[in-house]
């Protein structure tokens, strides 16, 4: 294989691969259709055209013979009258009009013949172009159905591959949270514990503390002290506590 028989079979490979690409088969199939039936309705046309001229064949027929019977009723009435010179000149009349219903009796008969061929082949292309019609729609469906079913699984493909992203996303955010709470509750521990200062108490400090400490013992004791009182749990009264002089 030289060069050019080459380069030519890789521009028509490459042609037919860009071809299949762009070719819609429904499209391929309902021209096809439409092609058969123009040959279908041309196939009707030529019935027509045969049955229009059998029609005129007979209608010349019918003309000729009631021609046929006005010139033998002619050469009669010449007979009659004596006129044989008239007489023949009806009987040739009315022998070529018959010579004349013969051929065109051969003419019928033929194209009789042929609007029976030409109905014939009418139904037998009827019947194709109908059952290629319904294998037709037939593909044309499986065609439709077979690229929805495509069309869901890349759309499923793509859709898993970006849930495969969002779940990545999502695990980082809880990752990210879980990081979150985790400081936030070493954060309370330390406060709790006094090792870190709450930032949220603002003006507060060790000392702030501790004397806030010693006020709440004191208040403590205080309280303590007017429950024994209250209860009579407390230490005897000193002498001469008691009112007046004897």
């Amino acid at each position: 294989m030289g060069l050019m028989q080459r380069a030519s079979f890789v521009f028509k490979s490459k042609a037919s691969k860009a071809l299949d690409k762009v070719e819609d088969p429904r499209e391929t199939l309902d021209y096809s259709y439409q092609r058969q039936m123009e040959m279908l309705q041309q196939v009707r046309r030529g019935v027509a055209d045969v049955a229009t001229s059998k029609k005129r064949i007979e209608l010349q027929q019918t003309q000729l013979e009631q021609s046929v019977q006005k010139l033998e009723g002619q050469a009669r009435d010449a007979m009659a009258a004596g006129r044989e010179d008239l007489a023949r000149t009806a009987l040739e009349r009315k022998k070529a009009a018959q010579l004349q219903l013969q051929a065109l009796d051969e003419q019928r008969t033929q194209l009789g013949a042929e609007q029976d061929k030409l109905i014939l082949a009418e139904q037998r292309l009827t019947a194709k172009v109908e059952a290629f019609r319904t294998q037709k729609e037939t593909i044309k469906a499986q065609y439709t159905a077979a690229e929805a079913q495509a069309k869901i699984g890349e759309a499923v493909s793509g859709i898993s591959e970006e849930m495969g992203d969002v779940g990545m996303a999502m695990q980082r955010a809880q990752d990210k949270v879980a990081g979150m709470q985790a400081r936030a509750s070493a954060v309370d521990e330390l406060i709790d514990s006094g090792a870190l200062a709450d930032l949220s108490a603002p003006g507060t400090d060790s000392i702030d503390r501790e004397l806030a400490q010693i006020s709440a013992k004191s208040s403590v004791d205080a309280e303590l002290e007017d429950l024994k009182k209250e209860l009579g749990t407390g230490p005897a009264p000193a002498e001469g506590a008691t009112g007046g002089t004897k």
